[in-house]
């Protein structure tokens, strides 16, 4: 006997369609399964959680020898939400279900010894893959715990949230309903900003406050020097309070990749606010740009449309920061390995901070700086100029004065109001850009540049003197004329005035110090 139904497999961020064919022979009393189709050990292993299912759930294992193929052959099976497709094909095999209802479902889902379906990584992925094949598929049965993520594909698809291998065999007889598609109405509405803490919170740093909000108006990279207790990390976890919410394709990009990871808890659907990443500085080459044998996203793809936040820069190895290059250039990383290559998204803005020494007290008027000046320059020599290059801007926190510690009464101005002139800027640029590609300044091509960014003679004097004082490269001139553009929108300015670029010319701290 033959039958067949489908299910999906991932590489990298892509679900990639499964046929899961199952052949038994009928001959001998041994229950003897064998799958092909290159399966991982945890696939390999599903034969014993399979058998143990069936038998929970009263349904006979079919006797003799039974084959079960994943094709395509030449790819690699990997995690156990296979097991489910598996069964059930058995359970056709032992006439349970019928085979018709079979073929046009797809079917993820790992089982427990008890028949219980436990939930499974990377079901957005795959939902969104079967609402692209919704011509080939009628039904998409998942683990009930993965129904939020699944939701995305109920307006093309009946969709199954099963808690055990009974109510999957219920769903195949029509025994049980799908899911409402009212469930999908309101996923991408605006999220909720309360849980992010507020820029109101943070005294003084005003300079600090301007240049988060430049880099928010334009999705700029910046990189914060002061010492201990300015305030660096506080800001940094402000930011994603004042960016614009994601949009619908932005959202289910990012919550793709964290469904992937295994990072969307029970329940969620989508990440709704733009995510903060903040990996330790002992992080590997792997764990910040992904990888593997079979190639998964790291740090720098889970914080796609978000926040990378590398705290105390000069401590990561200069390994790990500079691969970054690339990546912070592209919006996107390619990982090749020899089973394959996979290529995740990873535009993000990079936030990264550091001390001005490595004592940290360099230029503080309450505490004495005791480092050498080699030792000084040995500790920012961590950071290659390449990588500095592409950091957009770059301002220094001063430590906070006896005033400003006490200053309990001053309100700050709060995320929301920042967060209106961020959109204002935005605005802005999706008009400039309509049509391209391109999102805001920050990604701005050099053709872009040249177009968008005319300046008049003396502000080009101006310009041209930073330059030759400070020996830009011609990357940091591209960096500064991105940045006096935003902050020129931030002005509702059309043109790029003097003081546009002035300011823009004062985000260039590291370049001073060579």
């Amino acid at each position: 006997m033959f039958t067949k139904t489908h299910s999906a497999a991932l590489t990298g961020i892509e679900a990639i369609l499964l046929d899961v064919e199952v052949q038994c022979s009928g001959k001998g009393e041994q229950q003897i399964v064998s799958i092909v189709g290159l399966p991982d050990t945890a696939v390999k292993e599903s034969r014993d959680r399979i058998r143990a299912a069936l038998h929970s759930c009263g349904i006979e294992h079919p006797s003799g020898v039974t084959l079960v193929n994943l094709a395509p052959a030449d790819l690699k099976k990997e995690g156990a939400a296979f097991d489910l497709p598996i069964a059930l094909g058995l359970a056709c095999i032992s006439g349970v279900v019928e085979s018709a209802a079979l073929e046009k479902a797809m079917i993820l889902g790992e089982l427990a010894l008890d028949g219980t379906v436990r939930k499974v990584r990377g079901v957005l992925s795959c939902a969104l893959m079967a609402r692209q094949r919704k011509t080939e598929l009628t039904a998409l049965i998942v683990p009930a715990e993965n129904l939020a993520e699944a939701v995305v594909a109920v307006p093309d698809l009946k969709v199954y949230a099963v808690h055990s291998l009974t109510e999957a065999i219920q769903a195949l007889r029509g025994e049980l309903l799908p899911v409402d598609p009212s469930a999908a109405d309101g996923l991408f509405a605006e999220p909720d900003w309360s849980n992010i803490p507020d820029f109101s919170d943070v005294k003084g740093q005003n300079s600090a406050k301007r240049a988060m909000e430049i880099a928010a108006a334009g999705g700029h990279a910046l990189l914060m020097i002061g010492p201990p207790g300015a305030g660096k990390s506080m800001l940094a976890k402000r930011l994603p309070g004042i960016l614009p919410p994601m949009t619908e394709q932005e959202t289910l990009e990012t919550s793709a990749i964290h469904s992937v990871e295994g990072l969307l808890s029970s329940g969620a659907s989508l990440v709704r606010t733009r995510p903060f990443r903040s990996p330790h500085h002992t992080v590997s080459d792997v764990g910040l740009i992904g990888g593997g044998s079979n190639p998964g996203p790291g740090e720098i793809s889970l914080a796609h449309n978000g926040v990378l936040f590398l705290d105390e820069l000069p401590e990561f190895k200069r390994t790990v920061l500079e691969v970054l290059r690339q990546p912070v250039e592209n919006g996107k990383v390619t990982i090749s390995r020899a089973v394959g290559s996979a290529t995740f998204p990873c535009e993000f803005m990079l936030i990264a901070a550091m001390n001005p020494c490595p004592c940290g007290h360099l230029g503080d008027r309450r505490h004495v700086c005791r480092c050498r000046q080699n030792q000084i320059r040995t500790y920012r020599s961590r950071i290659s100029g390449p990588l500095l290059d592409r950091i957009d801007l770059h301002v220094e926190l001063a430590a906070l004065t006896e005033d400003e510690l006490l200053s309990g009464n001053v309100q700050a101005e709060s995320s929301e109001t920042i967060r209106k002139r961020v959109l204002c800027a935005r605005a802005i640029q999706r008009e400039r850009f309509q049509g391209s590609s391109v999102t805001c300044n920050g990604r701005m091509e050099p053709a872009q540049i040249r177009k968008y960014c005319l300046l008049d003679k003396s502000t080009e004097t101006l310009l041209r003197h930073a330059i030759e004082e400070f020996g830009l490269s011609a990357r940091a001139y591209d960096r500064i004329l991105r940045v006096s553009r935003t902050i020129a929108d931030l002005a509702g300015s059309e043109n790029i005035q003097r003081d546009h670029i002035f300011e823009a010319i004062g985000y260039r701290a590291m370049d001073r110090r060579d």
